[in-house]
This record gives C-alpha cells, sequence and structure tokens, in this order.
C-alpha cells in the first residue's frame, strides 16, 4: 500500500517554526492510522500513537516522540481543510484497488443532526463518490446546502481517478459541465433525467416510445 507521507509532506503547515516539535507528515500518519484502528477521540490517538510507537518508528522520524492530544487538536483546528481534503482523496484514489468497470455513485446528503437551532438554517451537505463494488468511500466535499451541489461535484471529480469507471448521479448531477468532465476522465455516466434541463426529458422520453418494439 502506498504510504500517505509522500501526500501530505507538501500541506501547508500551519504552524510557526518555533512551535514545531513534531514533524507534520508524523502528526498527519498517526492520526490517519489511529482513525482506521477506530480512535474517536484525540485522547484515542495520542493512546494510539504510544501504543504503536514502536512500529511506527519504523516510518516515521518522531524527533520528540508521540505528540500530545491537544497537539493533534490544535495541528488540525488550524489546518486547511480543502487542502487536506483534496491530498487526502487523492491518496484513497491511488491506494483503492478499483475493480474493472466499477460503479461510483455520485450523491449528496444532508446531515439533519447538523441543523441548529431555527429551521431556516441549512444543515451540513455532503457530496461524496462511493464505489459500489469495493464499498469504499472514494472522497467527500462538504457544500453549504443543496443548491451548490452543481458547483461541488465537478471539485470532487476533478480530484477522482476514474479511467474506465461508470459514474451514477441523480437530476441534480445531469448538468452538460459535469457530463464533458466525466467523459474527460475517461469515465462514462448514467444520469437521471427530470425537467430542470430545458426539453430533455421531453426528448428522452419521446425517444423511449420510439425505440420500443412493436405489439405484436
Amino acid at each position: 500500500m502506498c504510504s500517505p507521507i509522500k501526500y501530505f509532506t507538501e500541506l501547508t503547515d500551519p504552524r510557526i517554526d518555533r512551535s514545531k516539535e513534531h514533524l507534520m507528515e508524523d502528526i498527519i500518519f498517526i492520526t490517519i492510522a489511529a482513525v482506521i484502528c477506530g480512535a474517536e477521540t484525540w485522547n484515542d490517538i495520542e493512546n494510539y500513537g504510544r501504543y504503536k510507537e514502536s512500529w511506527l518508528r519504523q516510518y516515521l522520524q518522531l524527533p520528540n516522540g508521540i505528540p500530545s492530544d491537544d497537539t493533534f487538536k490544535r495541528f488540525f483546528s488550524a489546518l486547511n481543510p480543502e487542502e487536506f481534503e483534496k491530498t487526502f482523496i487523492q491518496w484513497v484514489s491511488e491506494v483503492a484497488e478499483m475493480t474493472k468497470g466499477e460503479v461510483v455513485s455520485i450523491e449528496g446528503k444532508s446531515l439533519r443532526v447538523t441543523r441548529e437551532g431555527s429551521q431556516s438554517k441549512w444543515a451540513v451537505h455532503i457530496v461524496s463518490a462511493w464505489a459500489n463494488t469495493n464499498r469504499l468511500s472514494m472522497g467527500e466535499v462538504k457544500v453549504a446546502d443543496k443548491s451548490n451541489e452543481i458547483t461541488a461535484i465537478p471539485k470532487l471529480l476533478e480530484v477522482l481517478a476514474m479511467q474506465g469507471y461508470t459514474v451514477t448521479l441523480d437530476a441534480m448531477g445531469c448538468q452538460k459541465e459535469i457530463a464533458e468532465k466525466i467523459i474527460k476522465k475517461g469515465a462514462d455516466y448514467i444520469s437521471v433525467v427530470k425537467d430542470n434541463q430545458g426539453y430533455l426529458e421531453e426528448d428522452v422520453k419521446r425517444t423511449e416510445r420510439f425505440c420500443l418494439p412493436l405489439e405484436e
């Protein structure tokens, strides 16, 4: 498996030089490994690092040992989330062994528990790419609300390796620009068609009737 270290060394380190007791790539590697193993809190991540320190030293420098839970928290609070997200997706896309002809579903979902206060406020909305055969999330992009899904999908497609895949989308993703981007990435697409693209739905229905076999 390809190590994430080579990807994350190019991230912008948010810390000032005098506060860098731990290498950025060490912090990120420990965090990813800990979360994969079930860590849910910063304290869990620190405990994982200390328990696995001898193993981690095979891959990391750890000049000052394992960072504290506060160090993990402060680092990720300051890290640019969009830059990290893009790099993380690129890493996942490379390490994933995708089945030839994989079907990747692009869809958006609102996280209702993230809605705050008045119902007039938007909940957090996520657009994700799900590899159906391998049951793997290839990446996610957070958007402000569902009306922004059209602009979020191209951002997600940009960082995904999709050569030979078939991408499925709901009606929100039925856009010329999105279809063109998928084709340029070497993939096919299947999209739900509704009345949000002029006469396209009517044209599809007319074509469907024309192609139906004649009754005997």
